[in-house]
Protein backbone atom coordinates (compact mmCIF):
# COMPACT_ATOMS: atom_id res chain seq x y z
CA UNK A 1 0.00 0.00 0.00
CA UNK A 2 1.53 3.65 -0.86
CA UNK A 3 2.18 5.82 1.76
CA UNK A 4 0.24 8.85 2.50
CA UNK A 5 0.89 12.23 3.11
CA UNK A 6 -0.84 13.35 7.07
CA UNK A 7 -2.09 16.70 6.28
CA UNK A 8 -3.19 17.65 10.02
CA UNK A 9 -3.61 15.58 12.89
CA UNK A 10 -6.07 16.50 15.91
CA UNK A 11 -7.44 15.40 19.07
CA UNK A 12 -10.21 13.11 16.88
CA UNK A 13 -8.80 12.92 13.68
CA UNK A 14 -6.00 12.86 11.06
CA UNK A 15 -6.52 14.74 7.63
CA UNK A 16 -4.65 12.73 4.81
CA UNK A 17 -4.36 13.57 0.78
CA UNK A 18 -6.86 13.09 -1.44
CA UNK A 19 -6.57 10.45 -4.06
CA UNK A 20 -7.74 13.31 -6.56
CA UNK A 21 -6.59 17.55 -6.64
CA UNK A 22 -8.98 18.97 -4.70
CA UNK A 23 -10.01 15.92 -2.07
CA UNK A 24 -8.88 14.62 1.59
CA UNK A 25 -9.27 11.39 3.19
CA UNK A 26 -10.41 12.39 6.63
CA UNK A 27 -9.80 9.42 9.29
CA UNK A 28 -11.67 9.05 12.52
CA UNK A 29 -10.25 8.43 15.29
CA UNK A 30 -11.04 6.46 18.92
CA UNK A 31 -9.07 9.21 21.08
CA UNK A 32 -11.25 11.28 23.19
CA UNK A 33 -10.36 13.84 25.19
CA UNK A 34 -12.11 16.89 26.89
CA UNK A 35 -10.06 20.47 27.02
CA UNK A 36 -11.64 21.46 30.56
CA UNK A 37 -10.98 18.23 32.82
CA UNK A 38 -7.53 17.40 30.86
CA UNK A 39 -9.16 13.78 30.81
CA UNK A 40 -8.45 11.34 28.08
CA UNK A 41 -8.89 8.37 26.87
CA UNK A 42 -8.91 5.36 23.80
CA UNK A 43 -12.60 4.23 23.47
CA UNK A 44 -12.68 1.68 20.94
CA UNK A 45 -14.86 1.72 17.84
CA UNK A 46 -16.01 5.45 18.59
CA UNK A 47 -14.13 6.68 14.88
CA UNK A 48 -16.42 4.24 13.59
CA UNK A 49 -19.37 5.44 15.07
CA UNK A 50 -18.29 9.22 14.40
CA UNK A 51 -17.82 7.82 10.61
CA UNK A 52 -20.78 6.90 10.36
CA UNK A 53 -22.97 9.16 12.14
CA UNK A 54 -21.09 12.50 10.53
CA UNK A 55 -22.36 10.78 6.71
CA UNK A 56 -25.66 10.38 7.70
CA UNK A 57 -26.06 14.10 9.08
CA UNK A 58 -23.75 15.16 5.92
CA UNK A 59 -25.69 13.25 4.05
CA UNK A 60 -28.60 14.20 5.01
CA UNK A 61 -27.67 18.22 4.94
CA UNK A 62 -26.32 17.80 1.36
CA UNK A 63 -30.01 16.50 0.09
CA UNK A 64 -31.55 19.25 1.32
CA UNK A 65 -29.46 21.94 -0.24
CA UNK A 66 -26.91 22.53 2.65
CA UNK A 67 -23.54 22.29 1.12
CA UNK A 68 -21.33 20.48 3.03
CA UNK A 69 -17.64 19.02 2.52
CA UNK A 70 -18.73 15.44 2.15
CA UNK A 71 -18.64 13.13 -0.77
CA UNK A 72 -18.51 9.83 -0.12
CA UNK A 73 -17.52 7.06 2.43
CA UNK A 74 -14.89 4.95 1.95
CA UNK A 75 -14.28 2.34 4.77
CA UNK A 76 -15.31 2.05 8.03
CA UNK A 77 -13.16 4.70 9.55
CA UNK A 78 -12.25 6.66 6.43
CA UNK A 79 -14.86 9.25 3.91
CA UNK A 80 -13.44 11.35 1.00
CA UNK A 81 -14.14 14.85 1.65
CA UNK A 82 -13.93 18.09 -0.30
CA UNK A 83 -10.91 20.23 0.53
CA UNK A 84 -12.05 23.55 1.70
CA UNK A 85 -9.95 27.00 3.48
CA UNK A 86 -11.37 26.94 7.08
CA UNK A 87 -12.35 29.75 8.19
CA UNK A 88 -10.73 29.81 11.94
CA UNK A 89 -14.25 30.00 13.67
CA UNK A 90 -16.04 27.59 15.14
CA UNK A 91 -19.79 28.41 15.17
CA UNK A 92 -22.20 26.92 18.10
CA UNK A 93 -25.87 27.23 18.04
CA UNK A 94 -27.60 27.42 21.23
CA UNK A 95 -31.33 25.69 21.35
CA UNK A 96 -31.22 25.20 25.19
CA UNK A 97 -28.67 26.73 28.08
CA UNK A 98 -26.30 24.53 29.29
CA UNK A 99 -22.62 23.96 29.86
CA UNK A 100 -20.54 27.11 29.77
CA UNK A 101 -23.19 29.53 28.51
CA UNK A 102 -26.08 28.47 31.52
CA UNK A 103 -22.31 29.05 33.82
CA UNK A 104 -21.88 32.12 32.09
CA UNK A 105 -25.10 33.93 32.10
CA UNK A 106 -26.33 32.14 35.00
CA UNK A 107 -29.21 30.17 33.54
CA UNK A 108 -30.40 26.79 34.96
CA UNK A 109 -29.26 24.09 32.43
CA UNK A 110 -32.09 22.86 30.07
CA UNK A 111 -34.10 26.23 30.37
CA UNK A 112 -35.10 26.84 25.94
CA UNK A 113 -34.50 29.68 25.23
CA UNK A 114 -36.28 32.38 23.64
CA UNK A 115 -34.89 31.60 20.09
CA UNK A 116 -31.75 29.90 18.91
CA UNK A 117 -28.62 31.62 19.82
CA UNK A 118 -25.45 31.88 17.58
CA UNK A 119 -22.27 32.35 19.10
CA UNK A 120 -19.06 32.62 17.28
CA UNK A 121 -15.65 31.04 18.96
CA UNK A 122 -12.05 31.92 17.59
CA UNK A 123 -10.56 28.26 17.04
CA UNK A 124 -7.44 27.88 18.65
CA UNK A 125 -7.42 25.04 20.73
CA UNK A 126 -4.33 27.00 22.75
CA UNK A 127 -6.43 29.65 23.77
CA UNK A 128 -9.31 27.81 24.86
CA UNK A 129 -11.65 28.90 21.91
CA UNK A 130 -12.37 32.07 23.54
CA UNK A 131 -16.05 33.22 22.38
CA UNK A 132 -15.62 36.02 20.15
CA UNK A 133 -17.62 39.24 18.55
CA UNK A 134 -18.79 39.71 15.14
CA UNK A 135 -16.67 43.11 16.14
CA UNK A 136 -12.93 40.50 16.43
CA UNK A 137 -14.18 38.38 13.03
CA UNK A 138 -14.74 41.99 10.89
CA UNK A 139 -11.09 43.65 12.71
CA UNK A 140 -9.36 40.94 12.22
CA UNK A 141 -10.42 39.98 9.06
CA UNK A 142 -11.45 35.90 10.06
CA UNK A 143 -14.84 36.60 7.54
CA UNK A 144 -16.50 39.33 5.51
CA UNK A 145 -19.81 40.94 6.20
CA UNK A 146 -21.30 38.37 3.16
CA UNK A 147 -19.48 35.31 4.69
CA UNK A 148 -21.03 36.29 8.09
CA UNK A 149 -24.52 36.39 6.57
CA UNK A 150 -23.94 33.06 4.82
CA UNK A 151 -22.78 31.58 8.22
CA UNK A 152 -26.00 32.49 9.77
CA UNK A 153 -27.91 31.41 7.55
CA UNK A 154 -25.99 27.59 7.40
CA UNK A 155 -26.04 27.74 10.74
CA UNK A 156 -29.62 28.26 11.29
CA UNK A 157 -30.85 25.61 8.44
CA UNK A 158 -28.47 23.01 10.07
CA UNK A 159 -30.33 23.86 13.33
CA UNK A 160 -33.51 22.99 11.42
CA UNK A 161 -32.67 19.88 10.08
CA UNK A 162 -30.70 18.70 13.33
CA UNK A 163 -33.35 19.43 15.99
CA UNK A 164 -36.08 17.66 13.14
CA UNK A 165 -34.23 14.38 12.99
CA UNK A 166 -33.50 14.30 16.53
CA UNK A 167 -36.58 15.16 17.94
CA UNK A 168 -37.84 12.04 15.72
CA UNK A 169 -35.99 9.59 17.86
CA UNK A 170 -37.18 11.43 21.14
CA UNK A 171 -33.54 13.25 21.56
CA UNK A 172 -33.56 16.80 22.26
CA UNK A 173 -30.64 18.90 20.21
CA UNK A 174 -29.36 21.28 22.71
CA UNK A 175 -26.50 22.85 20.61
CA UNK A 176 -23.95 22.06 18.87
CA UNK A 177 -20.64 23.31 17.19
CA UNK A 178 -19.90 23.22 13.34
CA UNK A 179 -17.15 24.68 10.95
CA UNK A 180 -17.39 26.06 7.61
CA UNK A 181 -14.64 26.42 4.87
CA UNK A 182 -14.71 28.25 1.61
CA UNK A 183 -14.34 26.52 -1.38
CA UNK A 184 -13.73 28.14 -5.13
CA UNK A 185 -15.29 27.06 -8.46
CA UNK A 186 -13.34 29.60 -10.80
CA UNK A 187 -13.92 32.96 -9.67
CA UNK A 188 -16.75 32.26 -7.30
CA UNK A 189 -16.61 31.67 -3.96
CA UNK A 190 -19.05 29.80 -1.55
CA UNK A 191 -19.02 28.45 2.00
CA UNK A 192 -19.92 24.74 2.89
CA UNK A 193 -20.10 23.00 6.23
CA UNK A 194 -17.01 20.90 7.04
CA UNK A 195 -15.13 19.50 9.68
CA UNK A 196 -18.33 16.74 11.26
CA UNK A 197 -21.17 16.16 12.86
CA UNK A 198 -21.81 13.98 15.71
CA UNK A 199 -21.96 13.41 19.32
CA UNK A 200 -18.67 14.86 19.80
CA UNK A 201 -19.73 18.12 18.66
CA UNK A 202 -23.67 18.18 20.04
CA UNK A 203 -25.27 18.41 23.49
CA UNK A 204 -27.77 15.73 22.99
CA UNK A 205 -30.53 15.11 25.61
CA UNK A 206 -33.14 12.25 25.90
CA UNK A 207 -36.18 14.01 25.71
CA UNK A 208 -38.18 11.62 28.02
CA UNK A 209 -35.56 11.02 30.88
CA UNK A 210 -33.08 13.54 30.44
CA UNK A 211 -30.67 11.41 29.73
CA UNK A 212 -27.11 12.74 28.49
CA UNK A 213 -26.17 11.06 24.99
CA UNK A 214 -23.32 13.05 24.56
CA UNK A 215 -19.32 13.92 25.11
CA UNK A 216 -20.89 15.09 28.30
CA UNK A 217 -20.69 12.02 29.83
CA UNK A 218 -17.29 11.84 29.40
CA UNK A 219 -16.54 14.18 31.89
CA UNK A 220 -17.97 12.18 35.31
CA UNK A 221 -17.53 8.43 33.98
CA UNK A 222 -15.55 7.64 30.31
CA UNK A 223 -17.09 4.57 30.08
CA UNK A 224 -20.57 5.77 29.58
CA UNK A 225 -19.96 7.54 26.51
CA UNK A 226 -19.70 3.95 24.55
CA UNK A 227 -23.05 3.34 25.81
CA UNK A 228 -24.32 6.97 24.62
CA UNK A 229 -22.99 6.94 20.87
CA UNK A 230 -23.96 3.67 20.58
CA UNK A 231 -27.61 4.34 21.64
CA UNK A 232 -27.73 7.89 19.36
CA UNK A 233 -26.59 5.63 16.27
CA UNK A 234 -29.32 3.12 17.48
CA UNK A 235 -31.90 5.35 17.46
CA UNK A 236 -30.72 6.90 13.84
CA UNK A 237 -30.84 3.33 12.17
CA UNK A 238 -26.79 3.68 11.50
CA UNK A 239 -26.53 0.35 13.72
CA UNK A 240 -28.58 -2.22 14.30
CA UNK A 241 -30.78 -1.98 17.00
CA UNK A 242 -29.45 -5.86 18.24
CA UNK A 243 -25.49 -4.44 18.13
CA UNK A 244 -23.55 -4.61 21.27
CA UNK A 245 -22.26 -1.28 22.72
CA UNK A 246 -18.61 -0.86 22.03
CA UNK A 247 -16.09 -1.94 24.77
CA UNK A 248 -15.19 0.38 27.10
CA UNK A 249 -12.17 2.74 27.00
CA UNK A 250 -8.81 2.51 28.12
CA UNK A 251 -7.36 5.89 29.95
CA UNK A 252 -4.17 7.67 28.66
CA UNK A 253 -2.16 8.72 31.75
Amino acid sequence: MARRTKIYEGNAKILYEGPEPGTIVQYFKDDTASIGSGKQAVIEGKGVLNNRLSEFFMTGLNSIGVPTHFIKRLNMREQLIRQAEIVPLEIVVRNYAAGSFSKRLGIEESMQLPRPIVEYHYKNNELGNPLVTEEHIAAFGWAGQQDMEDILSLSLRVNDFMSGVMMAVGIRLLDFKIEVGRVYDGDFQRLIIADEISPDSCRLWDMETGQKLDKDVFRRDPGALADAYTEVARRLGVMPKTSTPMMKPTLIN
